[in-house]
């Protein structure tokens, strides 16, 4: 039998048939996929094959293949670095939530997420929730994080997930897709997810006010079927997000503005640091580039996964 991946809480998968059945399902034995060192080699998303176990007296499976996955959105842990987790797999395109300081979004995160969403082929979409709460000079913050990365590339849309302000342009971006949702805890992920489909009810929780942190409330990725001809994967917030399996010269790749201008370095394997005649710093130099995004790739290129966090929303060093 095959089905779809639609739930993983770690030693069991919900699984979704083409004829709407759902199974219960567990993998056999030491089940790795060639070539993926991960916590979970059964990820929400995946296209399995299953046997049921007769064994059981309730109607549960087997997962003994994994289909080959279009792409995936894989981390590594901050704090265990040698742990991999795949956080989706068989995405058309994710939508990462970012709020200013209710909790913090810092760019060094966002930029991390969007290097691994570009070695691993998958669409992001950005999206800067709550500006229902920000005073004049935070909309400008979020204006010039948006112009940006609008700039590099990327579509932004400022949104209200509680009041429903522009939720219908994330709707009809979602139509025909499988969309993933994810971002820090109390970002508004489930409130989002809730006002797209109001029937699903996702909890919510209030933002911790001593820490400005987010609670968790999804405690495991799961996928949904909504109304109109579209899937979405709720994800658990993530507090860090390490990159994974990227070589020092292949990390400048995965930034879109840095990749144009490689050609015109005076090395072809140029790593945009010490070397001279560098298209990118010199585009730096010009204010041709982001100071921001370099610094991300500066701390990636250096392997710094424990002291990305500070803040450097602020553009003055």
């Amino acid at each position: 039998m095959t089905g779809t991946v639609y739930k993983s809480t770690g030693s069991w998968y919900t699984v979704k048939t083409d004829d709407n059945k759902w199974y219960e399902c567990r993998i056999k034995g030491k089940f790795r996929m060639q070539g993926i060192k991960s916590t979970n080699p059964v990820a929400v998303g995946d296209q399995v094959d299953f046997e049921l176990d007769t064994k059981s007296d309730i109607e549960t499976g087997v997962i003994h293949h994994i289909h080959e996955r279009e792409n995936y959105i894989v981390r590594k842990s901050v704090n265990l670095s040698k742990q991999t987790h795949i956080i989706a797999a068989n995405v058309d395109q994710v939508f990462l939530l970012i709020t200013l300081n209710n909790p913090p979004t810092f760019t060094a995160f966002i930029d991390r997420f969007l290097v691994t969403a570009e070695a691993y082929a998958v669409k992001t979409v950005l999206l800067f929730n709550k500006i229902d709460t920000y005073d004049e000079e935070e909309l400008l913050e979020i204006k010039y994080l948006a112009a940006m990365y609008r700039d590099i590339g990327y579509e932004c849309i400022g949104i209200s997930a509680l009041e429903g302000k522009h939720v219908d342009q994330v709707k009809a971006l979602m139509e025909g897709k499988v969309s993933m949702f994810t971002g820090h805890s109390g970002v508004g992920k489930s409130t989002l997810v809730n006002a797209i489909e109001p029937s699903l009810d996702l909890k919510t929780k209030q933002i911790s006010t001593q820490h400005k942190q987010g609670q968790h409330t999804t405690t495991f990725a799961e996928m949904f079927d909504l109304s109109f001809d579209a899937k979405i994967i709720d994800t658990p917030g993530i507090k860090g997000f390490g990159i994974v399996d990227m070589e020092p010269e292949e990390i400048g790749d995965y930034f879109p503005e840095f990749f144009a201008l490689k050609s015109q370095c005076k090395f072809h394997n140029c790593l945009h640091d010490k070397e001279p005649k560098c298209a990118v710093k010199e585009a730096l130099d010009n204010d041709e580039l982001y100071w921001s995004r370099y610094r991300s790739y500066i701390q990636m290129l250096e392997g710094d996964q424990t002291h990305y966090r500070k803040d450097i929303f602020n553009e003055d060093t």
